[in-house]
C-alpha cells in the first residue's frame, strides 16, 4: 500500500511542527544555561509529560509490540518496578540535585569522590546514551522504509538528520516542549491501532481475548529453543529466567536511570524542588500504563494476524524476519484514510522525543563534565555553547553509525538485546552513587576496586555464556542476572574495603543523607 495524500499531509504538518518549535524556541539560546537547562523554567507537569514522551521512546512504540507479538509479557515485568524505583526517587534523590549548585549527576560524583569516578560515569553515560539511540534510529528507519521504499539507510539520514535540526537549535527548551506534544502523537497512534484490531477482531472482543488467551498472550510465558512459548518460573536458581528476578533486574535498571544525567537534567531545569518531585509523580503514574498499552498492542496484531495471517506474519512468527518488522507491515498493509499516517506520525514521535533528549544531554555531559573540566577550565559560556551544538551534530552522526551496526546484527528481539546490552555498560553505576550517598567512609580508592571486580565478574559470565571459556570455569547464568551481582559485588567491596581504607578529608555538606545542611530546596 501506498501512502495517500491525506498520509502525506498529516506527516508533513508533524515535521514542519517540530522543526517551528525547535527554530523558534531557540531564539532565547544565548547562553549554556539557557541551551542545557531552559533557564529552570517549567513545571512539575510539563516536565512529568516531557519524561514519559522521552522515556517512552520507539523501542515502546515497536519494540514492545514486536516482542509481544512474537513471545507473551515476560520482558514486561522490569518495567512493573517503575513507579516504585520513581517514588524512591522523589523523595530521595531529588533533594541531592536541588540543593546548592549542583546542575550534575557526574558534577555530585566529583564532588563526593574525585575527577576519576566522575569521568568514568561521564563516558560510560554517553556510551549508554549512543546505544540506546542508535536502536531507536534503527527501529524508526524500518519503519520509513518499509512505508516508503527508499532503502535503510536513506530513511536514517531523514530521520536523524530531522531531529538533530531542531534539537541543534532549540536546545533544551525544544527538546521538552516538542516532547509533550510527542508523548500525546504517540499515545494517540496506538489507540488507534488497537480500536482497528478490536473493530476487525472476530467474534468481536469476547472472541479477541479468548484467542489471545488460547496462545498465552496474556502470560509470562516465553519462547523455548524450538520456538514454542513455554512456562517461566515465578522464582527459579540463577541459571534460569524467573519473574522474580526480572523484576528486580527492572528495579537495578531504573534506578540506573534515576542516577544518569538524562534525570537530572530535567529535575534541574524544574522552577522549585516541589516542581521536581511532581514531576516524578507523573512519570512514574503515566508511564507503566502507557507501556502496557504498546505491549498489548502487539496481542492485539498477534490475534489480527492469527486471522489474517500472511508472509510477513508467518515469517516474524518463525524467525525469517525481525519480529520489529511487524508493526510496520500493519500499518502499511492494513491502515488507510489518514490513520497509517497518525499512526506513523506517532512512531515518529516515540522515537524523535528520545533522540532529541539523548542528543541535548550527551553533549552537556561531553562540555560541562569532560571539556570544561578537564580540557580548558577557563572557556567562555561563548565556547562552550558553540562546542555543544557542534557535539550535538557529531552525536547525531555517531549513532546513524550505531543504527547501522545493529541494522545488521542478529537477535531473537530488539528489547531481548537491550536488556542484555543494558547490563553491560552499566555495571556499578548504581552502586557507585548509592555507596556515596549512604556512607561517609567510601572513598575513590574503595570504589574503583568494587567497580573493576564487578566488570570482571560480568566478563566472566558473558564469555561462559558465549562458549568461550572451559565448561570447568563457566558459571551459567542469563546474562539478564549480571546487573544485580555484578553491582552487589561492587558496592559489597566498596564497603569491605572501606572499613581499611581511610578517606581523604573532604567537605561532604549535602553530599551523603547522614550530612545534610538543613538548607531549604531551590
Amino acid at each position: 500500500m501506498k501512502l495517500g495524500l491525506v498520509d502525506i499531509t498529516i506527516l508533513v504538518i508533524y515535521f514542519v511542527s517540530q522543526i517551528a518549535i525547535g527554530l523558534y524556541v531557540g531564539r532565547k539560546n544565548k547562553s549554556t544555561d539557557q541551551y542545557f537547562l531552559a533557564g529552570k523554567s517549567f513545571s512539575g507537569v510539563i516536565i512529568g509529560i516531557s519524561f514519559i514522551g522521552s522515556i517512552i521512546s520507539s523501542s515502546t512504540f515497536m519494540a514492545f509490540p514486536a516482542d509481544a507479538f512474537k513471545t507473551a509479557w515476560l520482558r514486561f515485568v522490569p518495567h512493573l518496578a517503575f513507579p516504585v524505583v520513581t517514588l524512591l526517587a522523589a523523595w530521595f534523590l531529588v533533594p541531592f540535585f536541588r540543593r546548592g549548585t549542583i546542575t550534575s549527576a557526574y558534577q555530585y560524583l566529583a564532588l563526593r569522590y574525585g575527577p576519576s569516578i566522575s569521568t568514568y560515569a561521564a563516558v560510560v553515560f554517553i556510551l549508554m546514551q549512543l546505544l540506546r539511540t542508535s536502536m531507536i534510529a534503527y527501529l524508526l528507519s524500518l519503519l520509513v522504509d518499509e512505508m516508503t521504499g527508499w532503502g535503510f539507510t536513506l530513511s536514517l539520514l531523514l530521520i536523524v538528520g530531522a531531529t538533530a535540526l531542531y534539537t541543534v537549535k532549540g536546545g533544551l527548551k525544544a527538546v521538552i516542549w516538542t516532547d509533550v506534544i510527542q508523548a500525546f502523537i504517540l499515545l494517540l497512534g496506538g489507540i488507534v491501532c488497537i480500536l482497528f484490531v478490536f473493530v476487525h477482531a472476530p467474534g468481536g472482543l469476547g472472541g479477541f481475548f479468548s484467542d489471545a488467551a488460547a496462545h498465552h498472550k496474556f502470560s509470562f510465558y516465553d519462547m523455548d529453543g524450538s520456538g514454542q512459548l513455554v512456562p517461566t518460573k515465578w522464582v527459579a536458581g540463577f541459571s534460569d529466567k524467573s519473574v522474580l528476578m526480572l523484576f528486580l533486574i527492572g528495579c537495578i535498571s531504573f534506578l540506573n536511570l534515576q542516577f544518569d544525567q538524562s534525570t537530572v537534567q530535567r529535575w534541574c531545569s524544574a522552577r522549585t524542588a516541589a516542581d521536581a518531585r511532581r514531576s516524578m509523580y507523573v512519570l512514574g503514574v503515566g508511564c507503566v500504563p502507557v507501556w502496557g498499552l504498546f505491549q498489548f498492542l502487539g496481542v492485539c496484531m498477534f490475534v489480527f494476524f492469527l486471522h489474517h495471517p500472511d508472509e510477513v506474519s508467518r515469517g516474524v512468527l518463525s524467525g525469517l524476519y525481525k519480529a520489529e518488522r511487524i508493526l510496520p507491515h500493519f500499518i502499511m498493509t492494513h491502515l488507510s484514510g489518514g490513520l497509517a499516517g497518525l499512526v506513523i506520525a506517532g512512531a515518529f514521535a516515540a522515537g524523535m522525543s528520545t533522540l532529541s533528549a539523548c542528543i541535548n544531554v550527551s553533549s552537556m555531559v561531553a562540555v560541562n563534565d569532560i571539556y570544561t573540566k578537564y580540557i580548558n577550565q577557563s572557556a567562555p559560556d561563548g565556547t562552550r555553547l558553540f562546542l555543544g551544538k557542534a557535539l550535538s551534530l557529531a552525536i547525531s552522526a555517531l549513532m546513524i553509525a550505531g543504527a547501522l551496526i545493529i541494522y545488521n546484527m542478529h537477535m531473537l528481539t530488539l528489547t531481548d538485546f537491550m536488556l542484555t546490552a543494558g547490563v553491560v555498560f552499566t555495571i556499578g553505576i548504581p552502586s557507585v552513587f548509592l555507596a556515596g550517598m549512604l556512607t561517609r567512609r567510601v572513598d575513590a580508592a574503595a570504589v574503583w576496586p568494587g567497580v573493576i571486580i564487578g566488570m570482571l565478574f560480568t566478563a566472566w559470565i558473558l564469555l561462559g555464556n558465549s562458549g568461550r571459556l572451559p565448561a570447568s570455569l563457566t558459571l551459567t547464568m542469563p546474562s539478564y542476572y549480571v546487573s544485580i551481582f555484578g553491582n552487589l559485588l561492587a558496592l559489597g567491596i566498596a564497603l569491605a574495603l572501606s572499613l581499611f581504607l581511610k578517606p581523604r578529608p573532604r567537605d561532604l555538606t549535602n553530599l551523603t543523607v547522614w550530612d545534610q545542611s538543613g538548607k531549604p530546596l531551590e
